[in-house]
């Protein structure tokens, strides 16, 4: 780069710099920050009392709800739900990918719709169907199904975009028709990419249906807004000890799957 290219990028570069600490800085001066509660040093105290001296007993209760159930129930509405999603969203994810079509409006209205769907967060889906069909998983499941929609087929529609044209190309000089191209030259190429994104996109659902029993979609979310309404906190430890332990062991087993996928 001489030196005659190097002064308009550099002044490229700190009007970018400029504009984006001004940005920060119009942001935390909107904040309105109030000081703290009489009662925070008190309330922070007793909650690290509570997540540091975990319930025990709720782990397993055999006469109700506990710990276990609760991350059960969490783990079958994430698999569920992105069972649904891997499925539904593969005809999206043609409709969108670029090389599927000769006509770029087509790819783009596939593009639109997935960018549609998935504008509305889990949690606005999960309100939604509760109203439609009451508390409960079957809420949670049909919030994370229709949102991953969105976003995995985004990432299938990419995978399809990068695959290899070669076997395509040799297919249909041979006669073949579209189905078959599909069938023997496309799909062995993008399958691994697609069990890939929808594993990591099941390490997301298992966190988004912690969040969504939190309103009443079902998992451990439910158990855990009302041990934090009553300031249970010994009980509120447990329940997040129990969730990151879950998750943990989910990413590892996810992670090492994917790597033998891609």
């Amino acid at each position: 780069m001489n030196q005659t290219t190097k002064k308009p990028f550099r002044i490229r570069f700190w009007l970018v710099a400029i504009i984006i600490l001004a940005i920060y800085l119009w942001s935390f001066l909107g904040i309105k920050f109030e000081g703290l509660t009489e009662n925070a040093g008190r309330d922070f105290a007793a909650i690290l009392r509570g997540l540091f001296h975990p319930d025990w007993g709720y782990v397993y209760m055999p006469e109700g709800e506990d710990l276990i159930r609760g991350l059960l129930d969490t783990l079958a509405i994430s698999i569920i739900g992105t069972f649904i999603s891997a499925f539904l969203c593969v005809p999206f994810a043609f409709w969108a990918a670029n090389n599927m079509s000769r006509f770029r409006w087509v790819s783009g209205s596939g593009k639109f719709m997935l960018s549609f769907i998935r504008t509305f967060p889990e949690i606005i889906m999960a309100i939604i169907f509760i109203k439609a069909v009451g508390p409960g998983a079957y809420a949670g499941v049909l919030a994370l199904g229709l949102h991953s929609i969105g976003m995995l087929g985004k990432l299938y529609s990419e995978a399809i975009e990068n695959l290899d044209l070669g076997p395509t190309e040799a297919l249909t000089a041979c006669g073949a028709n579209r189905l078959q191209v599909l069938w023997f030259a496309v799909i062995p190429q993008v399958l691994p990419h697609f069990f890939s994104y929808a594993l990591y996109r099941f390490e997301i659902n298992i966190r988004s249906a912690t969040i969504l029993g939190l309103i009443g979609a079902g998992g451990i979310g439910a158990p855990l807004i009302l041990a934090l309404e009553a300031r249970a906190w010994n009980r509120v430890g447990v329940i997040l000890l129990g969730i990151i332990v879950m998750v943990t062991i989910i990413d590892i087993i996810s992670s090492a799957i994917r790597k033998r996928l891609v």
